[in-house]
């Protein structure tokens, strides 16, 4: 016999037991099903972080006073309270001893801020930015239109700003906001460019922002008001990290660090954002995958107990064919392929729920739409592992009934 023979048998055989094939299906389903629903939900999630955690342009990463990843551990708030704010002279002394970054920015922060435009005004949830020209460039904003902040913005303080396109689609409803006066503040602000939208996290927006020249910010809030967060970008991948510890070693020397002390600033980094997040994850994947195993194990010993009545059932069928010439590998291939089939039909129904369902949770995360293709496969991989293994048994048992016994069998 072929194997497509032997396969067309193998299905026949399923079919004349619909129920109990669907039985024993049913570990292999739930197995499948637990993996391919976490892990497409996990998917879903990394794909929204991935995007919408990265913070800065690529090989980018920012010196600033506190370290935003260990910041809220028990004392972690006086280990960085003592800490000098890093200020704009800092920033470019920096500038110059680090000539072989393409881009030195600086930037500072205010929270909860208000814009207004004739009657109409944000809530009070807009974050104002005070950057140099550089820092737009390593956060990698983008004017969508109107014009970009200019150096002289910067030399002469003046009060221009830049939107983000949540607060456009707030107070400029319909209209063009280009040379328009905004009071950020209290503070008249002529806009003169609008920003490019940013990826979403979690389907929440990052747009309700503005941006203004340092020294227009510094004039606003006080110059040593909050500490200046610095902004580096290397002109490679390749010599990224070997420009993060120039960019140290400077930072050293520049805010007089003794020898042995550690440093008294933070490097941050997209990196090591989604590093932290992907460490997370990927203890809750090891879990699903133990889980998904010990279910897949059950499943399988499920399948060769019914594989084994399946042999006991068909012993006379099994001595007629042998009886008529069919070798053992033949038989032995036979019922392999049905438990292997079995599990294959399984994994293919859990794997549609698993994805289906996962879909549909993750979206009451706002999470993007993902199917996680490499476990799809590493799922179908499984279901061939335990059909074999738990097949290989009853099948051998089969293979090896002598023929005038199984067909004296009643």
């Amino acid at each position: 016999m072929n194997i497509t023979e032997i396969i067309s048998l193998a299905f026949q055989s399923l079919k004349g037991n619909r129920l109990r094939a669907a039985l024993t299906m049913l570990g292999v389903v739930v197995g499948i099903f637990s993996i391919i629903v976490i892990m497409t939900i996990i998917t879903m999630l990394q794909s929204s972080i991935d995007s919408g955690l990265s913070l800065l342009n690529k090989n980018t990463f920012q010196i600033e006073k506190i370290d935003r990843l260990n910041s809220r551990g028990p004392g972690s708030d006086r280990s960085w309270r003592n800490r000098k704010d890093i200020t704009i002279e800092e920033t470019n002394r920096l500038k110059e001893l680090l000539k072989q970054a393409k881009y030195v920015g600086a930037e500072q922060w205010q929270f909860g801020k208000l814009v207004k435009y004739a009657n109409k005004e944000t809530n009070p949830n807009i974050n104002i930015a005070g950057v140099t020209t550089d820092a737009m460039r390593t956060n990698n904003w983008n004017v969508d239109y109107g014009r970009d902040l200019r150096e002289n913005d910067i030399n002469y303080s003046t009060n221009v700003c830049l939107l983000g396109k949540d607060i456009v689609e707030k107070i400029f409803p319909g209209m063009d906001p280009i040379g328009k006066e905004v009071r950020i503040d209290s503070r008249p602000m002529l806009v003169i460019g609008v920003l490019e939208r940013q990826n979403q996290l979690f389907g929440q927006s990052r747009d309700n922002y503005a941006v203004i020249p340092i020294t227009t910010f510094q004039s606003m809030y006080g110059r040593y008001n909050s500490s200046v967060n610095i902004t580096v970008t290397s002109p490679s991948k390749e010599s990224y990290s070997n420009l993060i510890e120039a960019a140290i070693g400077y930072m050293r020397t520049i805010r007089k660090v003794e020898a042995g002390e550690e440093n008294d600033f933070s490097v941050f980094s997209n990196e090591t954002l989604i590093g932290q997040v992907t460490d997370i994850t990927s203890g809750v994947r090891v879990g699903a995958m133990v889980v998904s195993l010990i279910a897949l194990i059950a499943a399988g010993i499920g399948i060769m107990n019914i594989m084994l009545v399946s042999v006991t059932e068909r012993t006379r069928e099994i001595g007629i064919r042998k009886a008529i010439g069919a070798s053992k590998s033949s038989i032995l291939i036979q019922f392999v392929i049905e438990a292997i089939v079995l599990c294959l039909l399984g994994g293919f129904i859990g794997i549609i729920f698993g994805v289906g369902i996962g879909n549909f949770a993750g979206g009451f995360l706002n999470a993007q739409a993902a199917v996680p293709i490499d476990w799809v496969l590493i799922g179908l991989s499984l279901c061939i592992f335990v059909g074999v293994i738990f097949g290989t048994y009853p099948a051998y048992k089969a293979a090896n009934l002598d023929p005038i016994e199984a067909l004296r069998y009643e």
